[in-house]
């Protein structure tokens, strides 16, 4: 797993930037034919809308003059002719811009955005009419597109001589490549969510792949200190059998009874472990059965504080008890509840060194019962503070199995405490100890 590990990882990172590096050069490729398409479009429907405004132009005959060099609307060569009948006698600004939109809708241009102007070639190329941002866009050569074409009189065909186009029609689309990328929006946002999609894939698919390494190695941690857990009763109990054997233990019946009395001891640890595995599976399936009732907390702790008054001799320790909760009625399991506080005193203990100083306190703040438990131990880093209830966790102290368990008592104390709708929170300095912080709901007093 460990060599198969990066290997995937590199695959999977090489996957994605493939994806992304084909997908910015799609979007490179697809944006220089939508604005190929779109010019050529605006194009053919500009001339569409000219040869429907040329059923009304008129021809004549034309000379050349001049240009006026502060005029660019058209180009040089164009020329002019005599005054005749003008489009604006015929159409309106809002007519002409109707059949615009008209050759524009049927070229698939519904949504662009055009201004328009139609020139006279009389009066030094004057302009008969023009929507009122024709003049802002038409200065604006950078960002914007123009489209010039002649308006053909109707009867051009039909003369022995063709005329010039007497008028133009100019079509300026206004920031045309704002309008390209807005023709694609669509589209582009369909490829950037599946691209998300794909990396969200990628992600999650690298964290399963995490998570899994990390319950691997929990587990043979689990299976490791299961094993010592085991094998030290087992050891005992077969040393305490094999002197019950022995012709002169026999022959001392006190002898008997204390080597009995180790295999009894032993026996309830090994069940005690058996216990504690059986009751974790049951926290996965959610099984856990609770007979909740109202309890005073106060009563809860001094028992579970009796049942390690040896350890706590031991360490060489003493216990401050401070009750200042005023009420202490919580409506809890009692057995399991107990047990939440056993795992918390066992804790203590198990982190401490000697010399030994546990201090209890309860308050009451607001319509909850505060319980403190700290203690002058080791202390845990930040990262054994954020991963202490999590399932199988142990904070490494050196020796793996210097300190015995399987992990399971601080998760417990957790789905314990949320099932009771309740709180926990830690407090720790490494070398100066932890403080754990228990907040569960009072007692209803109508109830």
């Amino acid at each position: 797993m460990k060599r198969i590990f990066p290997v995937i990882i590199v695959l999977i990172t090489l996957s994605l930037l493939g994806i992304i590096v084909l997908q910015v050069s799609w979007f490179r490729d697809m944006t220089l034919l939508r604005k190929v398409q779109l010019r050529k479009g605006a194009e053919e429907a500009t001339t569409e809308a000219a040869i429907e405004l040329g059923k009304h132009a008129s021809s004549a005959p034309f000379f050349k003059i001049p240009r006026k060099q502060n005029l660019s609307l058209l180009p040089n060569d164009y020329a002019i002719g005599y005054g005749r009948p003008l489009l604006s006698q015929h159409f309106s600004v809002f007519e002409i811009k109707e059949k615009i939109q008209k050759a524009f809708n049927s070229k698939g241009l519904e949504d662009v955005n055009f201004e328009f102007g139609v020139t006279s070639n009389s009066s030094a190329y004057t302009l008969e009419l023009q929507t009122d941002n024709f003049f802002k866009e038409a200065n604006d050569t950078v960002h914007n597109r123009s489209i010039i074409v002649p308006i053909l009189p109707a009867d051009n065909e039909n003369i022995l001589q063709p005329r010039e186009p007497f008028e133009h029609l100019i079509v300026i689309i206004p920031n045309f490549k704002i309008q390209v990328l807005e023709s694609m929006m669509w589209v582009v946002m369909f490829a950037v969510v599946f691209t998300l999609i794909i990396v969200t894939a990628f992600g999650v698919t690298i964290q399963a792949l995490l998570r899994q390494k990390k319950l691997s190695e929990i587990k043979t941690d689990f299976i490791n200190n299961m094993t010592h857990e085991f094998k030290t009763p087992l050891a005992t109990i077969s040393l305490a059998v094999d002197a019950l054997r022995n012709e002169k233990v026999l022959a001392q019946p006190e002898k008997m009874s204390y080597f009995s009395g180790i295999i009894k001891e032993e026996n309830k640890r090994m069940n005690k472990h058996v216990e504690t595995i059986l009751q974790a599976a049951l926290l996965d399936r959610q099984e856990l059965k609770l007979d909740m009732n109202k309890v005073h907390a106060h009563t809860l702790i001094e028992s579970a504080l009796n049942n390690y008054q040896l350890q706590i001799q031991d360490k060489n320790g003493k216990v401050e008890i401070k009750f200042d909760a005023k009420n202490d009625v919580i409506i809890a399991d009692e057995n399991h509840f107990t047990n939440l506080l056993s795992n918390l005193f066992d804790n203590a203990i198990k982190y401490s060194r000697e010399s030994l100083v546990l201090k209890i306190t309860t308050c009451n703040t607001g319509k909850n019962l505060q319980i403190k438990i700290q203690d002058n131990g080791i202390g845990m880093n930040k990262e054994t503070v954020k991963r202490v209830f999590e399932k199988f966790y142990r904070a490494h102290t050196g020796n793996l199995h210097n300190v015995k368990g399987f992990g399971l008592g601080m998760s417990y104390v957790k789905t314990v405490i949320d099932v009771h709708k309740g709180r926990i929170k830690v407090d720790s300095t490494v070398g100066k100890g932890s403080c754990f912080t228990v907040e569960v709901p009072l007692a209803d007093k109508t109830s």
